[in-house]
């Protein structure tokens, strides 16, 4: 996958140009009203999704696995952003808590398993009465069913891009363990879940 994105991100550079995605302000306005501080983002791409929270005054560290893409993230945003160079499905990459983690457009690009680690591997990176946002792509979507079926609602296409559909259920499997707590749809390019979880504090 490294290489697919790594020949994306050249070939397109700001492939979704610099507004951040309506789910971004939705959590940043989240994160805000519950005071969020520091926020970790799980491919972040050339940062577009990651301004709208540091203009709030949060602190924004991501990782991201195109080289490029974090070129690119420099350039526009300087060194205000902390940028790990590797794949999500090597988290942790720093022993640190975060209070906030956002996810956007990456869960559903993984297999099962890869997905089941990126879970916890966020969940286990939280703060305790922190919180966790993800977005998934729903069965919904018109390129549900499309491609070359490689598992159960999972899809080969574009060129190469695997694609994992969410249903309600399958967001209940995947993160009732990871505190879920609220599942609400929000339309991007594509029909999307925002996924909220939380980490109650331990008695």
């Amino acid at each position: 996958m490294t290489e697919f994105w790594e020949e994306a991100f050249k070939e397109k550079q700001e492939m979704w140009g610099l507004e951040p995605a309506k789910s971004t302000v939705l959590t940043k306005d989240f994160f805000v009203k519950h005071k969020i501080k520091n926020v970790l983002i799980p491919g972040i791409g050339y940062g577009r999704n990651a301004k709208i929270f540091t203009d709030n005054g949060l602190t924004v560290t991501g990782i991201e696995i195109s080289q490029t893409a974090i070129d690119l993230a420099k350039k526009h945003f300087g060194n205000d952003l902390l940028i790990y160079h590797g794949s999500v499905t090597e988290m942790p990459f720093d022993d640190k808590l975060y209070d906030g983690i956002f996810c956007y457009g990456l869960i559903y690009l993984l297999d099962n398993e890869e997905r089941k680690k990126l879970i916890q591997d966020c969940f286990n990176q939280l703060a305790e009465d922190g919180f966790m946002i993800f977005t998934a792509i729903t069965k919904d979507a018109p390129t549900y069913g499309q491609g070359i079926q490689i598992g159960k609602d999972r899809f080969e296409m574009f060129g190469g891009v695997k694609i994992f559909f969410y249903d309600k259920e399958t967001i209940e499997e995947e993160f009732k363990s990871a505190g879920l707590f609220e599942v609400t749809e929000v339309t991007e390019n594509y029909p999307f879940y925002l996924i909220k979880c939380r980490k109650n504090k331990t008695k």
